[in-house]
């Protein structure tokens, strides 16, 4: 206690005699004062959002963040970007990415001790702290509480060496995990976001980050926590209790009511970046802006919220996808005995789901097949997207309980008709090698209906049009033979005539 009260005046102190002593102030970085932070953030109102470029898509708000994203997580359908691939610096909001690795790696009652490298490397008189001492302890679940709401640097630290055994070895499980997680553009060099130049990341991979973040309930509410009392204990000297500064937070002035968490991130050098999450009406919305002012990033993701859950929507993809459906029951179904019993042999995931501008039809989406990579229990997977961007995926799924029939038995099926390595008709809805009932692999073939049916047509006009041909073209060769015939008749008959009449004379 004796040691936190003597931080808080020397650091009185040196305030004191920089507001009384010019010259002092003078050997402090002079980069924020020639910097009109202010005017930079209404100039990158002006720049172009990629989003609003594309044709048919919802304008988006012009907003001060030099960099900003929209992202549904559930999809991973970006509603809105501007800028989003340019690497900026996160600041605190690198913390995500620690909370999300330690609670990975480790469970909520473990010790975590904070050594005095985890405390002393940071600057207490600038950089966000809880005050705690050399050689204390808290419980994993205190520290992540003290890292999320009090945005505490040491907490971080310790929760690195806690994880990896020590900071570095922590950092390097961060690029690793963010590479993981399909981050591009990122390069983390400490476990809190305190500046570094080589530390950087970039809107889209904070909002890939946060999507795993926010997948996860307890993060949630420890990023959507005001405050929280970490109790004197036998390894703790003193009550600390972390507050939040987050204004999006209840009870502030930046309130949003449908928030699910939230974490800011601040310095001189990277500014007010917060990566934000909140859940309407089946939409679950990312928000990331980096590079901002204070107030605005609160109002500008205030705006993006409000922007995505107007202009957007859920859609089912089960219950509006006729492509790939027959019956338009969502599931692949057989016509004929020969399948079995005549349950689907496969169907689209029914809780899989799109999210697309509210303003057009499914029938303007775009889908196409996949079945590469694909997980045991998928056939297939159909990927939908709108002028180019995705809006979602859907996994086509195989039946708990599925009969197959002999292929062989069905001689109307020539075997140039079939898979070359499997022997299976092409045509078939489902394909599959064993003749178990169970299915355990995934040499499958599904095909869109209306596609097939449009093949099926074409090759049965061709068909058509080659019996006809070959029909008559048989019909010449019989008319020439009979000719021939009769040709050879009308020869004989000739000479028999002119037998008879040299006999006769």
């Amino acid at each position: 206690m004796k040691t936190f009260r003597k931080r808080k005046i020397f650091s009185f102190i040196i305030m004191t005699v920089l507001g009384f002593c010019p010259a002092a102030a003078s050997y402090l970085p002079v980069h924020a004062a020639q910097i009109d932070y202010q005017a930079q953030a209404e100039s990158n109102k002006l720049m172009t959002v990629e989003s609003n470029e594309i044709a048919g898509w919802p304008q988006g708000p012009a907003v001060s963040a030099k960099s900003a994203i929209l992202l549904e997580a559930n999809t991973g359908t970006i509603l809105y970007e501007k800028n989003i691939h340019e690497k900026l610096y996160p600041a605190s909001t690198t913390k995500i990415l620690t909370g999300y690795i330690a609670r990975q790696h480790s469970s909520l009652d473990e010790t975590v001790e904070y050594s005095a490298k985890a405390v002393n490397s940071i600057n207490w008189l600038e950089d966000a702290n809880i005050g705690i001492k050399p050689g204390e302890s808290l419980t994993m679940e205190q520290s992540l509480y003290a890292l999320m709401v009090g945005s505490a640097n040491e907490c971080a630290n310790a929760i690195g060496e806690h994880v990896s055994g020590s900071i570095d070895a922590f950092v390097s499980l961060m690029n690793e995990t963010a590479q993981s997680l399909g981050c591009t553009n990122s390069h983390f060099v400490t476990t809190n976001g305190i500046h570094d130049d080589e530390h950087y990341t970039t809107a889209h991979d904070l909002a890939l980050i946060a999507r795993q973040y926010f997948s996860d309930e307890l993060l949630c509410k420890m990023s959507n926590t005001l405050s929280y009392v970490i109790p004197e204990s036998p390894t703790l000297s003193r009550e600390l209790v972390p507050n939040s500064k987050n204004n999006l937070l209840p009870g502030k002035p930046y309130a949003y009511e449908y928030l699910v968490g939230s974490k800011t991130g601040y310095t001189s050098i990277a500014r007010q970046s917060l990566v934000s999450c909140a859940e309407k009406d089946g939409l679950k919305l990312i928000c990331v802006v980096m590079q901002d002012e204070s107030p605005m990033q609160f109002t500008d993701t205030v705006d993006l919220f409000n922007y995505g859950f107007s202009n957007f929507n859920a859609v089912n993809i089960a219950a509006n996808d006729t492509a790939y459906n027959v019956r338009g029951s969502g599931s692949f179904m057989t016509e004929s005995d020969i399948f079995g019993n005549g349950e689907p042999l496969c169907f689209i995931d029914p809780n899989a789901y799109l999210v697309a501008p509210a303003d057009i039809s499914f029938q303007d989406v775009t889908s196409t097949l996949s079945y590469d990579n694909l997980p045991e229990n998928e056939a297939a997977l159909i990927t939908y997207s709108y002028q180019g961007k995705i809006l979602g995926m859907a996994p086509v799924l195989f039946s708990h309980r599925t009969e197959f029939f002999d292929f062989d038995a069905l001689p109307s099926i020539p075997m140039e008709d079939r898979d070359t390595e499997t022997g299976i008709p092409a045509d078939a809805a489902v394909l599959q090698k064993s003749t178990s009932t169970t299915v355990k692999n995934k040499d499958v073939l599904l095909l869109d209906v209306k596609k097939a049916a449009i093949i099926v047509g074409c090759a049965a006009g061709l068909l058509l049009i080659l019996f006809i041909t070959g029909k008559i073209l048989h019909n010449r060769r019989l008319s020439k033979r009979r000719r021939m015939i009769m040709s050879r008749r009308r020869r004989r008959n000739n000479l028999i005539d002119f037998d008879r009449y040299t006999k006769n004379l």
